[in-house]
């Protein structure tokens, strides 16, 4: 039987010899720079933001939300009027109950604070409150989508996600975007809290568990893995960078095949 020889192009050929890892990398970083300076109008003056998602955290009705018509309305039945419904953990919403904390205005700006955060009241002339945030639903699942990435429903880019696409990194062998967990777990709707949603996989977040024995999981091997030495690894991680970049280049359009590369290098 004749032997098919798989015609190379001469295109194909220029890059199997000089592009390799180098036209890759190439790529990426002419890629982010072309990316940032389409989506920037001017020098950002941000260079890292702290999300405190407060997963389960007490309502803001208690903390710095003050709402004078729902201490009027206290024990009232719960009527949002119009005809709306709101959706409930229960299937009949229960009375109307007042902040169980005393309020008082504080700072400069006058800004109204329970009595909850004594110390954090002290600071609000430094904050910014956005209040216009609302919600149809008040279930924990698509209520934490909301807080994370502003849709109801998963699939969405999270802030973290969406400020590591217009920012990027610090530095180019760090992760722009980690995510540190409760020590209990992760919050509700697991690691699609932190997802990239349709944006470039390597937007999602790096899992840091600080109190598990290996924060960073699948970075070392296990430790009932004694057969791998520091040279085995080495190797096996050089031959592993390999195949995935072979696989990527013939699939340039998946950015998750990119993200893993780049978190394996």
């Amino acid at each position: 039987m004749a032997s098919i020889r798989r015609v190379v192009s001469r295109r194909d050929f220029l890059w199997r010899c000089g592009g390799g890892l180098g036209g890759i990398a190439l790529a990426s970083l002419l890629q982010r720079d072309a990316c940032a300076a389409a989506a920037l109008h001017h020098a950002p003056k941000a260079k890292r933001v702290i999300q405190l998602f407060m997963n389960g955290g007490a309502s803001q009705c208690d903390l710095f939300d003050y709402k004078p018509e729902l201490i009027a309305r206290h024990g009232q039945a719960f009527d949002p009027g119009g005809g709306q419904r709101v959706e409930a953990s229960v299937s009949t919403p229960g009375a109307v109950m007042k902040s169980p904390f005393e309020w008082a205005q504080h700072g400069q700006c006058g800004r109204w604070v329970s009595s909850a955060l004594p110390h954090l009241a002290k600071h609000v002339d430094e904050m910014g409150f956005l209040m216009a945030m609302q919600s149809k639903s008040n279930v924990h699942g698509p209520a934490a989508y909301l807080q994370t990435s502003g849709f109801l429903l998963p699939g969405f880019p999270c802030a973290g996600a969406w400020i590591s696409y217009a920012l990027g990194s610090l530095a180019d062998n760090v992760p722009a975007f980690v995510a540190l967990p409760d020590a209990r777990g992760l919050p509700y709707n697991g690691r699609s809290a932190f997802t990239s949603g349709f944006l470039p996989a390597n937007h999602q977040a790096t899992i840091i568990n600080a109190a598990a024995p290996q924060p960073i999981t699948h970075l070392l091997p296990p430790a009932s893995a004694t057969h791998i030495t520091p040279a085995s690894r080495v190797e096996g991680l050089a031959l592993l960078r390999e195949m995935n970049t072979a696989h990527a280049a013939e699939r340039p359009g998946d950015s998750r095949l990119t993200a893993l590369r780049e978190k394996r290098s």
